[in-house]
């Protein structure tokens, strides 16, 4: 029978697409139970009434077997609107029912009447606190539906009628604001009320206004907070009524008197206003601000401050109370309009809550809350308490060695909750606007007997759907998996970051580069990425092409000039700035979507050409590099593998220019191609003249230096077999283990088996002592470390001032486990799994083993099983899509209803339509 599973607009659920300005990209998913299905037309039609009782567009049978990338007009949608999508197909022999789903349109060009308003004054750039606004009028006829798009300078919830609109968090996310804002939009027809109705924001500091970033500071963006809202109803007799935030709405300081990302919140009940957000409420109005005096130490208009200063205003904004919460009319702020864009999914929201699995007493008489994983979120919880009496919860990553709290490796951050108790009635408390990483909570104060159910720890990132499961029979390796999920969910709230918990959490360029593969087989990465990429491409056009280290750059407001190593330079890593041409390739390999490569093109053209002008003779270097970060061959006391900057910089280099070159050719750009080619020659050429022997054997004696030359094919043909000895060579120099760091360590194992080396990619994977993957996990990881040593096997930390817990670089390895482990890989040719080559490596002391990614066009995926030296594969490929089974080296003697015949590399091969199929060989390994 065939079906179509579901649309996809720009590869997501319709339902999910809130806010798009244009048509999105249209695909679906097919299903049926015959084997070799392939589409030979669709009909697809977009209408504004679910009965599509007048379509506003019908193709009409087309003979096409267009699944993914459907061609869809240019099409005039008006703002604000609901639309209906639906679409059938046809095969050889069946037809499909309609598939049906609906989307909601933002502003597109309809113009915007609100206006941002803050209830803050001047002098409140020195605190972080809370502000309500509020806004009435009334409905005097029926309503036919309503929609608010909202936006904030800082962060926002959102109330219709005492109603929470957004059940997502973080809203409206950290970009480069002054660029890129992005606005929301929902449906809240459901929340309107004949007669008074209210709309109503909470609105926070944020990344907007509180104090982010290594060097501390304050206001990177702006002075006070802002909220922007613009209503529009529609009645049932066709006229329209449009509410819009400007200097008639009320604001007044809200119970948050404290609230930023990396010390937490300060929330004091006594404050509450209750029904502020609801009709029936009676503002007290006051008269003239009341400006609350900034501390002493803080001078707003000086260019840079002491690391006394900052301390000084740190304390003031934890401090603050404001001097009263009386209503007076908001204020107008200036923001450029233009930087709006709507951000139609991938919001961040609460995926699921954690109980307390145990209550601990520490050593020091310590009582500690353990969720048993670390996570991202907030502690949610529930308590009765006297007025001002208070509770006080300190959030953090793992246990020192005696098993006491441990807050070293916080830094500077407090991650703390203080709740200030009203009336003795019993309320459930959740974080507003900010969020920490951690494990374990510290109960330093609380006013009542602790107990385990009024306590759960709610996970936050945002959303994406699951799409990819890795599962073997060796119980350690899925708990590395499931260890590399639990890091994506850490670290995917709203930007890719380094590490949730410290006084970071940046949106590190190396390690979104380093992890997005294994990103994007985990989950639906591609409205994640894409936002994160317009971003990369805004903050670089200030550096004249060069791709800063963090996206968003709020270095570029507080220029680092103090800070040890961010003063050598703040863009233009290599690895980390490569970001703005790898991940853009591998979006488009994972979805098969150009719009993609055309959207960066710029950018990645400009990083291309940044490399080149500041380049010696084709070798890249320039100002600070972090080469082989964190490496095990580092000197005592330095983070710098050693590898040479110039080696994996220019490798880089070659390999960036190699991905532009295929590039241009997709989009069909041959002149630029063979321009371009003609650069990676040089480049290639100049690499393998400095850094290889005469023989094309790498010379420098590095585990790195050999496995990006592999990796990159930056190696001749004749010193590929002498660079992979001599890797094997340094890996037996090591005991078998690895000593790479953030350049070196995602590459191994490919390196290896891509070259012949499946067993020994096999044993490095499966090393259980240190340093490993594996030794993390057996010393109780429930995510993926920043250093291999993180915790040592005596107890003891690394350095506390960079060792965070929930680290994904390293979780790359996950990358493998679906590429050669499982077999999943893409057809450059025909991408996002068109056609799929699907070559699983058997090997270790696995038994089986099954991969599988839920693509574009439906769930890929391979599970073999091995037993005294019979393999058997069984595969699947989505209809409309198509594969090449590829048996690994020493397979024989192959058994299938399938035809297989050696390929050109001597490997049994068969190439298949859609279905499941099996197939059983020998192995001689």
């Amino acid at each position: 029978m065939l079906r179509i599973r579901g649309l996809l607009l720009d590869y997501e659920a319709p339902e999910c697409l809130r806010g798009v300005e244009k048509l999105p990209n249209l695909g679906w998913v097919l299903e049926s139970d015959g084997r070799n299905v392939r589409q030979a037309a669709y009909q697809w039609q977009l209408s504004e009434t679910e009965d599509f009782s007048s379509p506003l567009h019908d193709s009409g049978r087309v003979e096409s077997d267009e699944s993914a990338h459907v061609p869809v007009p240019e099409t005039a949608l008006h703002a604000c609107r609901k639309y209906f999508i639906r679409a059938r197909v046809w095969t050889e022999q069946e037809e499909s029912d309609w598939a049906q789903g609906s989307f909601l349109t933002g502003m597109t060009n309809g113009p915007w009447q609100a206006k941002f308003i803050t209830a803050e004054g001047e002098n409140d750039w020195v605190n972080s606190k809370g502000t309500y606004l509020r806004k009435t009028w009334r409905i005097e006829k029926p309503v036919k539906e309503a929609y608010v798009c909202a936006t904030a300078l800082g962060l926002y919830h959102l109330y219709l009628n005492g109603e929470k609109v957004n059940e997502e968090q973080f809203l409206p996310g950290w970009t480069s604001y002054h660029d890129h804002l992005c606005y929301q939009i929902w449906d809240v027809t459901p929340f309107l009320h004949p007669d008074e109705n209210v709309l109503g924001a909470h609105v926070g500091a944020g990344w907007y206004k509180g104090m982010m970033g290594f060097v501390h500071e304050r206001c990177a963006y702006g002075d006070r907070t802002a909220f922007m809202a613009q209503l529009i109803i529609r009645y049932q007799d066709g006229t329209e009524e449009t509410v819009v935030t400007d200097e008639s709405w009320l604001g007044c300081a809200s119970p948050v008197t404290f609230s930023e990302i990396y010390d937490g919140e300060r929330y004091d009940a006594r404050l509450e206003q209750t029904g502020w957000n609801a009709p029936g409420f009676a503002p007290q109005m006051g008269g003239t601000r009341k400006e609350q005096p900034a501390a002493p130490l803080l001078d707003r208009l000086k260019e840079s401050y002491t690391e006394d200063e900052k301390k000084a205003q740190r304390r003031f904004a934890q401090e603050y109370r404001p001097a009263d919460t009386l209503w007076r009319p908001a204020q107008r702020v200036d923001f450029p309009l233009k930087a709006l864009s709507p951000q139609a999914s991938g919001r961040p929201a609460v995926e699921k809550t954690l109980p307390v699995r145990e209550i601990l007493k520490t050593p020091k008489g310590e009582t500690v809350l353990d969720f048993g994983q670390n996570l991202t979120g907030h502690v949610r919880f529930t308590l009765r308490g006297k007025a001002g009496a208070l509770a006080h919860i300190r959030c953090f990553e793992t246990l020192d060695a005696a098993g006491n709290a441990y807050f070293d490796n916080l830094r500077g951050a407090l991650a703390e909750i203080r709740y200030i108790c009203r009336d003795g009635h019993t309320v459930t408390y959740d974080e507003q606007f900010s969020f920490q990483g951690f494990r374990y909570a510290l109960i330093q104060e609380w006013p009542e007997e602790i107990k385990k159910e009024n306590f759960c720890a709610c996970v936050i990132h945002s959303q994406m759907m699951e799409t990819g499961h890795f599962v073997c029979s060796n119980p350690l390796l899925n708990q590395l998996e499931n260890n590399i999920e639990w890091s994506l969910r850490g670290n995917f709230l709203d930007i890719p970051t380094d590490c949730p918990q410290r006084d970071e959490r940046m949106g590190w360029t190396g390690d979104a580069q380093i992890f997005c593969r294994t990103a994007s087989f985990l989950r639906n990465t591609y409205a994640f990425y894409r936002k994160w990429l317009r971003d990369v491409a805004l903050d670089q056009q200030k550096t004249g092409g060069g791709v800063p280290h963090m996206v968003p750059n709020q270095l570029q407001y507080f220029p680092a000039t103090q800070d040890w190593l961010l003063s050598q330079g703040i863009h233009s890593a290599a690895a980390w700035a490569d970001v703005a041409v790898i991940l853009p390739w591998t979006l488009y390999l994972t979805y098969g979507d150009t719009r993609v490569l055309r959207d960066q093109f710029d950018s990645m053209k400009a990083w291309i050409d940044f490399m080149r002008d500041h380049a010696k003779d084709f070798i890249w270097n320039y100002k600070l590099q972090f080469g082989d970060w964190v490496a095990l061959d580092a000197a005592d006391g330095s983070y710098w593998g050693a590898t040479p900057n110039d080696l994996t910089c220019t490798a880089y280099f070659a390999y960036s220019t190699g991905l532009f070159v295929k590039i241009c050719r997709v989009l069909e750009m041959e002149a630029l191609a063979r321009e371009y080619e003609a650069l990676y020659s040089q480049i290639a050429d100049k690499f393998q003249r400095t850094f290889l022997d005469d023989n094309g054997v790498m010379a420098v004696q590095t585990q790195t230096a050999h496995i990006v030359a592999l990796y990159f094919h930056l190696v001749p043909e004749k010193g590929i077999p002498g660079t992979v000895e001599g890797l094997k060579k340094l890996l037996q120099k090591e005991n078998g283990h690895l000593v790479t760091g953030f350049v070196g360590t995602p590459y191994f194992c490919h390196a290896l088996s891509q070259n012949g080396c499946k067993k020994e990619a096999y044993d490095l994977l499966l090393k259980e002592d240190f340093p490993s993957w594996l030794y993390q996990v057996k010393a109780g990881a429930t995510t993926i470390w920043e250093h291999w040593d993180g915790l040592k096997p005596d107890g003891t930390m690394w350095s506390p001032d960079m060792n965070s817990f929930n680290h994904y670089a390293y979780g790359a390895i996950g990358e493998w486990l679906y590429r050669a482990a499982a077999g999943l890989e893409i057809d450059e040719a025909r991408p996002g799994y068109r056609h799929a080559v699907i070559a699983p490596l058997t090997g270790g002391d696995l038994s089986w083993a099954q991969g599988e990614y839920d693509s574009v066009y439906g769930p890929v995926s391979s599970h073999w099983t091995r037993e005294n030296g019979k393999i058997t594969l069984t595969v699947r490929v989505p209809a409309n899509a198509s594969a090449s089974i590829i048996l690994e080296q020493g397979a024989e003697n192959p058994e299938s209803e399938l035809r297989f015949t050696r390929n050109s590399q001597g490997q049994w091969q068969a190439e298949t339509g859609s279905g499941t199929w099996t197939v059983t060989y020998l192995l001689n390994e």
